[in-house]
């Protein structure tokens, strides 16, 4: 992909994950080199910084999707919503250079390409629930 725009880059960083969700054995570097090749993807800093940036903050993502799900159980959170959560939270706490309306935005956009309709509401819900967060944690 010759110039690859955020929009493709972030379509790639979630096709990244959302691979690794159903491939816990293997490294992230792993998953990263080999998708790289399979797909002809080309060297991109947001892609490698989003990938291995979500994976480092697994744990604190994830405790952020889950304090504002309301009751939803892990298992029942589709893998292409928590992995288009996980971008989202990751860019809005760690990109400053993304607005999180943005972030929050192509979130849902990529719940709505590769998701059940049924799942935009929840994420949409989760997302600002976290942005809010997010942003009473910086006036602190």
């Amino acid at each position: 992909m010759a110039g690859m725009t955020r929009k493709e880059a972030r379509t790639e960083a979630f096709r990244l994950l959302f691979e690794t969700e159903f491939r816990a054995d293997t490294a992230p570097e792993a998953i990263y080199a080999l998708s790289k090749e399979a797909r002809e993807i080309e060297e991109n800093k947001y892609i490698q910084t989003v990938y291995f940036g979500v994976r480092e903050h697994l744990e604190e993502i994830d405790g952020m999707i889950m304090r504002h799900s309301n009751g939803w159980k892990p298992g029942r959170i589709t893998p292409i919503s928590r992995s288009a959560m996980r971008i989202c939270i990751f860019e809005m706490k760690y990109m400053e250079d993304i607005p999180s309306v943005v972030s929050l935005n192509e979130a849902i956009e990529l719940v709505k390409t590769f998701d059940d309709p049924k799942m935009r509401a929840f994420v949409n819900g989760v997302l600002n629930g976290v942005k809010v967060e997010l942003e009473s944690a910086d006036v602190q």
